[in-house]
């Protein structure tokens, strides 16, 4: 392989062979190219983009890169659902066990969080003890054994992806589809899975702002799925504001548990029951959505799931006690503040700034390396539609450790204010009751 004549080939608008796309990779893979080489494919990429078959070979080459697992030793099916991310998303929490609990296996690996987006491993790690960092061997045993399991990704797994993800992120070439769906089902397929909900979330607080966008996202991924033999369902979900009423690591566990609890908010019971139908009709155990939402539903409302998350939390280390007494389990803030909103009605909610003033008072890192504070974050009672008077309780409710006077607190409570657009108008129509945008099977 002569790396600048595939370079070459791609940029001119060439398709490259399926040799070809496996060399590259390996290359990538091995450390044999070298970044500037492979930061110029990812720019020829990202203007020319991928046919579907080298999409498909794409894709196969990063997840061949490392481990693919085999789940064969599981005899129930195995789904994992996917989450382009938002502020304020923990349903994987509560959506695993309650699939889990149904008779469908989730071996869910996940990220953690940069910038104003938590990750799943972060909020995790916010109950005392919880390990993520599993082996390899002791995720498929507690998978089979519990229905689900949920670890952080190995060196093992994907780990071409790894390093161009790492290049994507300062070339400019984050936005490419043909590479953000690569990225994804690289990952999903080294589980072994036989099946993949995305959630496909659109909108202000979204990576893609509009539909057309999210569907060219969702075709993307569905292609690389029908390609390696899995079923994909693809929902596209709104995020024009936070899911939930909870922005922060521990906070964030406190709502989950509620949700498992059969109540929590209403969009976060929403969001996990459709996904969660979605996943059951992948495995063969609900005929359709809606039998398979009600489904669980069921299990959110007689425990079944909420007892499956607390073997999961006590298999991997951490207190179970936190299903039964969140509040004392759970990591507490020193400080308390309350903020109140100006009157008006709410007509939109600018979810990445109140993502950036969680991670201000500690909730979320900006570096790889930093510290986060499992306590630290916001608690939002407030919607979009919401008419706020002149004496109404206070809408946000800031969770922090840093010192008083501090100008993170200052900054943070800015940015709040600045997320909330009010208007002196009472509100046209009703708010929209569903996130549920469209169903893509």
């Amino acid at each position: 392989m002569i790396p600048a004549q595939l370079i070459c080939k791609k940029r001119d608008g060439g398709e490259l062979s399926a040799d070809e796309i496996r060399a590259f990779i390996a290359g990538v893979t091995d450390g044999t190219l070298r970044d500037y080489q492979i930061a110029a494919m990812l720019m020829a990429i990202f203007f020319r983009g991928l046919s579907g078959a080298e999409l498909a070979t794409w894709a196969d080459a990063m997840t061949r890169s490392g481990d693919v697992l085999d789940l064969s030793s599981i005899p129930r099916a195995k789904v994992d659902k996917h989450s382009t991310g938002g502020v304020g998303d923990k349903i994987s929490i509560p959506l695993a066990p309650a699939v889990a609990a149904c008779g469908v296996a989730v071996p869910m690996v996940s990220g953690r969080g940069l910038g104003h987006t938590g990750g799943t491993l972060d909020k995790l790690e916010s109950i005392p003890g919880f390990s993520v960092n599993l082996s390899i061997e002791r995720f498929i045993e507690q998978t089979g054994r519990l229905g689900t399991c949920l670890i952080g990704q190995t060196e093992r797994i994907a780990p071409a992806d790894k390093s161009l993800y790492a290049l994507r992120d300062v070339t400019g070439t984050v936005e490419s589809v043909p590479l953000i769906a690569s990225s994804i089902m690289s990952k999903k397929l080294a589980e072994g899975i036989d099946g993949l909900v995305l959630d496909c979330k659109v909108g202000r607080g979204a990576f893609m702002k509009t539909v057309d966008r999210a569907k060219e996202l969702c075709a993307a991924i569905a292609q690389i799925g029908h390609a390696a033999g899995k079923r994909v369902t693809c929902v596209l979900t709104a995020m024009d504001e936070p899911i939930g009423r909870t922005i922060g690591n521990a906070l964030e566990i406190r709502e989950s548990i509620e949700v498992l609890r059969g109540g929590g908010p209403a969009d976060t019971r929403e969001l996990t029951c459709v996904l969660g139908g979605e996943m059951l009709v992948l495995g063969g155990v609900a005929p359709d959505a809606a039998a398979g939402a009600a489904r669980i539903a069921e299990v959110l409302a007689n425990g079944a799931a909420l007892e499956v998350f607390r073997q999961v939390v006590a298999a991997q280390g951490g207190n179970p006690e936190v299903c039964d007494s969140p509040g004392r389990v759970l990591p507490k803030a020193a400080h308390r503040q309350e903020l109140c909103l100006p009157p008006g009605t709410i007509t939109a909610i600018d979810s990445e700034k109140l993502g950036l003033a969680a991670l201000l008072l500690g909730a979320g890192r900006v570096r790889k390396e930093d510290v986060i504070d499992p306590a630290a974050g916001l608690v939002v009672d407030a919607y979009v539609g919401e008419v706020i008077g002149k004496d109404a309780p206070p809408s946000v409710l800031l969770h922090h450790n840093l010192p008083e006077g501090d100008a993170r607190v200052t900054n943070a409570r800015a940015l709040i204010l600045e997320a909330f657009f009010l208007s002196p108008d009472a509100p046209a129509a009703p708010p929209a009751k569903t996130r549920i945008l469209e169903v893509l099977r």
